[in-house]
């Protein structure tokens, strides 16, 4: 057995090997939990499913059905996807942007503000300024912390902390003063054609939320795929991420790399930002930002910082996250156990190159028994 699984994670397939194996410890690790607290792991994880519309509920309240849960699972998935492509947009070059939840808060506000209140705007013209808006001002917040690393070598960790606490209280001083609900205390909801998510769409007898982020999303996994892997731009920006002194020494502009990258990931992080403000939630809650920025790394790290291995991992960390409540009400546990599993996945995630360093060292010893051996038998 040692022996296989050593071979898993030293063949072809090391990294999608080490995530599964991550993902097996990580369901190992919350049966074991669950038991403690006395709790049935087997109904604990078909919980999660049913939570999400992959399994039938025994019952559902009127109106709602299968597919109203499956659709909510996809609301929730797009823009944890876009978080998550944001995180390895800037990854790739060697940069950790850990302020996505900041720039998804700044790109929904500023959306919300200048047109999800703008009763006057047509769905074809509201939808599309929503998502330009979002890309515009995530792009504008992740070139500004590329600068401050090129130019001033700031570290972008330290940056987009400070970054994030800015812009937590901005945001949530002009909408305490502005925009506020008085009786949920959140900004105003915006108009449902400034809306990223169609709602009370009847889709087989039932009512559906149905999100264009998740088409988006989709797309773009390919397309940030594409821009690594076959166009030197991407090959460019990869190679600053390795050894940036190596890259300038062979032409490479590691200052512009830096800016563009950050850029990339700001852009994907708007487009998360307007897709879960204006789309999951059409709500702002003041001065706080969202965990989904920080669940985007787990995310990112248990896709293998691949853009399609993320498509899975927000699937897999979208089922514990978006069926937590279920999962709660049935069982009987805290909803939090969602994002403490979700932890021990990212613990589990981020030891893949331990897995793959133990993996070898298995495999060399055996060679190495069988080298002697060999030599013996002579």
């Amino acid at each position: 057995m040692k022996k296989f699984l050593a071979k898993r994670l030293e063949g072809r397939y090391s990294s999608l090997w080490a995530s599964v194996f991550a993902i097996v410890l990580t369901m190992i690790t919350a049966s074991v939990l669950l038991l403690i607290m006395g709790k049935n792991p087997v109904v604990a994880f078909q919980s999660f499913l049913q939570g999400c519309g992959f399994l039938p509920k025994a019952k559902y309240g009127g109106g709602s059905g299968m597919l109203s849960d499956l659709f909510d699972f996809l609301n929730y998935l797009a823009p944890l996807m876009l978080a998550s492509l944001a995180f390895i947009a800037g990854f790739k070059t060697g940069l950790f942007n850990i302020g996505i939840s900041g720039q998804m808060l700044l790109s929904g506000f500023l959306a919300t503000v200048m047109v999800g209140y703008n009763k006057s705007l047509s769905p074809a013209v509201a939808k599309p300024l929503v998502i330009l808006i979002g890309i515009a001002a995530g792009g504008l917040v992740g070139a500004f912390i590329g600068f401050l690393k090129y130019r001033f070598n700031i570290h972008e960790v330290v940056s987009t902390i400070m970054i994030n606490y800015i812009i937590s209280y901005l945001t949530g001083f002009f909408i305490n003063n502005n925009y506020v609900d008085m009786m949920t205390r959140t900004s105003r909801v915006c108009t449902a054609a400034a809306r990223l998510t169609w709602t009370n769409v009847k889709i087989g007898g039932v009512n559906c939320k149905v999100p264009l982020g998740i088409v988006i999303a989709i797309l773009i996994a390919f397309a940030v795929q594409f821009l690594f892997a076959k166009t030197s731009f991407g090959f460019e920006l990869k190679a600053v991420g390795l050894n940036p002194k190596c890259a300038k020494y062979f032409g490479v502009g590691v200052g512009k790399s830096i800016v563009l990258s950050m850029a990339i990931s700001g852009v994907l992080a708007g487009l998360a930002g307007v897709t879960y403000y204006l789309g999951y939630t059409n709500t702002i809650i003041p001065k706080n930002l969202v965990g989904m920025g920080y669940d985007s790394i787990s995310v990112a790290l248990l896709g293998n910082s691949s853009p399609i291995g993320a498509i899975f991992a927000s699937i897999i960390v979208s089922i514990f996250q978006q069926g937590a409540n279920y999962m709660s009400s049935r069982v009987g546990v805290a909803k939090e156990i969602a994002s403490l599993i979700t932890g021990i996945m990212l613990l589990y995630a981020s030891c893949g190159n331990y897995m793959k360093m133990l993996a070898h060292s298995v495999i060399q010893k055996e060679a190495d028994k069988t080298s002697n051996r060999e030599e013996e038998e002579r």
